[in-house]
């Protein structure tokens, strides 16, 4: 969600002429990077010789720098910034980040929701505190400057703004990333998480924290994860981090094996154009190392004994939106090639349904970020109940793969827009080796068929890279209906779950009301919804490798025309049965149907995203939406 950036950079640095403005142009720098979080307001704090300067608007970055131009801030060495997507209070400017308390001596900002926000928010009222904003990051603020004043008593207290911190943190419930910096401490900015996700980046005479390595990329790939509970006191040249009890602890350190230019659209109109085209390079990526041109895979990194894996009776794939559709896909496969029942579940109902798990249950928990809130209490919940948990994530060091029994890391790069594309078909990808790897432990499943499908799994790249040049014929039909106000999708079998994932794209990037359905279930009810030239997008199972299904949709796709709709099919080649059906017709490569979703998945990407263009709508930042959801 929220997009934070904090810089501790030496006076002295700051004092030449290139860096009087550097913490300035470090945190706006870093919240430009952060923008695909998703956000409604923006703000920045700088902590300088005359105390607290900040600056704050609602709506998108570009008002915070107008002001800026305007009202420009003093140099300084410290600053933090934040992009605030709205949950207590509307976007405006009085609920912006960051909020100060201790008459303007303290700024704070904050990532995540503080759920006992009322209670506390009663009693500092009823102790003279005078709230200027609705949200709960106010109370935060509030809570932190009275435990501030009370730990700066105590002559022992020279540390007192992260003592302060830690008996905030022990106060609140939630789930929070806490920017803190004092007046009184100059050259200091203290920093807590509790479920939502925090980054340290240790520069040369800099230090900077971001709620992803986004926010200081252009300035080191040297990071430290935090973990769960910590707090971390960050100057120029240090990094001290403790628990929320004050013991020293030590965070996850790693470096970012991407650069800054791999976040930049490169010439692309957009960040969602450029990743759609990065998707045969983020498929091979992901298969390196993993699955040879022979068919013949390796997966030992899991960090699952393949003991364990053999021995599993039941799996159940927990994800939210698009993720839960890649683990519908990889549920067809896992079944198929390796006879054990899988469930999948929306991450955000898992644990209310009281799911029955013990020791030989594998959860599968997919998330890009591995920050996803609901998919990271599903994790904690699976481990409590006593289930192995493995995570499917593009994330290292996030905090889902951390605290999972064993990850299977994807390679997309850094994704930007706020609809996910590469990421997305990375994790259908990874969900096939997962099935292949289960199918080779447990000698499962018909042999020829897997052994055949890990050979063609390897040259899914250049299939995908055959469907990216035949971009113009679906620009050209996306424009043409950029006055629909509705469209379907249906699909059978691994069809269903990219009928919805197309559905989904064209809802988040057109604003278009688009339902997918399982093309079976039309009949029973949904084709009430069909009238004269009602769009309706038909993913056609192949009729080289599923004849009967093809039958069946041909059925389907009749009923549609006798009612009056219009047809777009999306078919393999060689299908010369449906276009006498079709109104369109759109035409992938052939390939085993299990892995046909890795092609027919990316027709539908394209077609949102120009229908979207042609609307004039903001492609990357779709309006309400966040790309990482870290609050439940």
């Amino acid at each position: 969600m929220c997009g934070i950036v904090g810089y501790v950079g030496s006076s002295k640095k700051s004092a030449n002429s290139e860096g009087e403005k550097r913490a300035v142009r470090v945190v706006l720098g870093g919240l430009r990077r952060l923008e695909y979080r998703g956000y409604d307001s923006a703000g920045i704090a700088v902590l300088a010789g005359s105390g607290i300067s900040s600056r704050k608007r609602a709506g998108k970055l570009a008002n915070l720098e107008l002001l800026l131009d305007s009202d420009p801030l003093p140099a300084a060495a410290v600053g933090i910034g934040h992009t605030r997507w709205a949950t207590h209070g509307s976007p405006t400017d009085a609920n912006a980040h960051p909020h100060l308390a201790d008459n303007g001596g303290l700024a704070v900002i904050h990532n995540g929701i503080i759920e006992n926000c009322g209670p506390l928010r009663g009693r500092l009222i009823d102790g003279g505190h005078e709230f200027l904003s609705e949200t709960d990051t106010e109370v935060a603020a509030a809570l932190l400057a009275e435990n501030y004043r009370r730990a700066a008593e105590s002559p022992a207290n020279g540390d007192a703004l992260a003592v302060a911190m830690r008996r905030t943190c022990a106060q609140l419930e939630g789930s929070f990333t806490i920017l803190a910096v004092h007046r009184e401490h100059p050259g200091l900015i203290v920093a807590a998480r509790r479920n939502s996700p925090l980054v340290v980046g240790r520069g040369d005479g800099e230090n900077f924290l971001g709620s992803d390595v986004s926010g200081f990329i252009d300035f080191t790939r040297r990071a430290v994860e935090l973990g769960q509970d910590q707090v971390v006191s960050l100057t120029a040249d240090e990094v001290v981090i403790t628990d929320f009890r004050g013991e020293p602890a030590a965070g996850t350190e790693f470096t970012v094996d991407w650069d800054a230019a791999a976040a930049t659209k490169d010439g692309y109109p957009s960040f969602m154009a450029k990743e759609i085209q990065e998707q045969p390079e983020a498929v091979r990526r992901t298969l390196q190392g993993r699955l040879d041109t022979d068919g013949s895979l390796s997966l030992g990194q899991l960090g699952i004994s393949d003991q364990t894996l053999a021995g599993i009776r039941k799996i159940i794939i927990v994800a939210c939106g698009t993720a839960s559709y890649g683990g519908q896909i990889a549920k067809y496969a896992i079944e198929r090639w390796c006879r054990i029942p899988v469930e999948v579940d929306f991450a955000h109902e898992f644990r209310y349904r009281s799911p029955l798990l013990d020791d030989r249950t594998l959860v599968v928990a997919i998330s890009q970020s591995g920050e996803t809130m609901d998919t990271l209490m599903a994790v904690r919940y699976a481990r409590e109940q006593g289930a192995t948990v493995l995570a499917i994530c593009n994330t290292v060091g996030a905090t889902i793969p951390r605290e999972s029994d064993g990850v299977l890391y994807t390679h997309a790069g850094p994704e930007v827009a706020v609809a996910s594309t590469k990421a997305f078909l990375t994790q259908v990808t990874a969900g096939l080796l997962l099935a292949l790897h289960l199918a080779r432990l447990r000698k499962s499943g018909p042999p020829l068929e897997i052994s055949a499908a890990a050979r063609e799994l390897s040259r899914i790249p250049e299939k995908i890279r055959l469907v990216l040049t035949t971009e113009d014929q679906i620009a050209a039909l996306a424009e043409s209906m950029a006055g629909e106000r509705a469209v379907l999708f249906i699909g059978r079998h691994v069809g269903h779950p990219v009928a919805m994932e197309g559905a989904l794209k064209l809802k988040e990037l057109a604003y278009i009301h688009a339902e997918g359905f399982a093309a079976g279930e039309l009949k029973h009810g949904p084709i009430a919804l069909i009238e004269p030239s009602q769009a309706v997008v038909v993913i056609v199972p192949s009729l080289a490798g599923s004849p009967i299904l093809h039958a069946k949709m041909i059925s389907t796709i009749q009923e549609i025309k006798a009612r009056g709709g219009r047809v777009i099919a999306l078919v393999e080649e060689g299908d010369d049965v449906t276009g006498a059906w079709a109104d369109a017709l759109l035409t992938v490569p052939s390939t085993i149907p299990l892995l046909a979703p890795l092609l027919t998945t990316i027709p539908l990407q394209l077609f949102a995203a120009h229908l979207a263009g042609a609307k004039g709508l903001d492609i990357d930042q779709p309006r309400n939406l966040a790309k990482s959801v870290t609050v439940e």
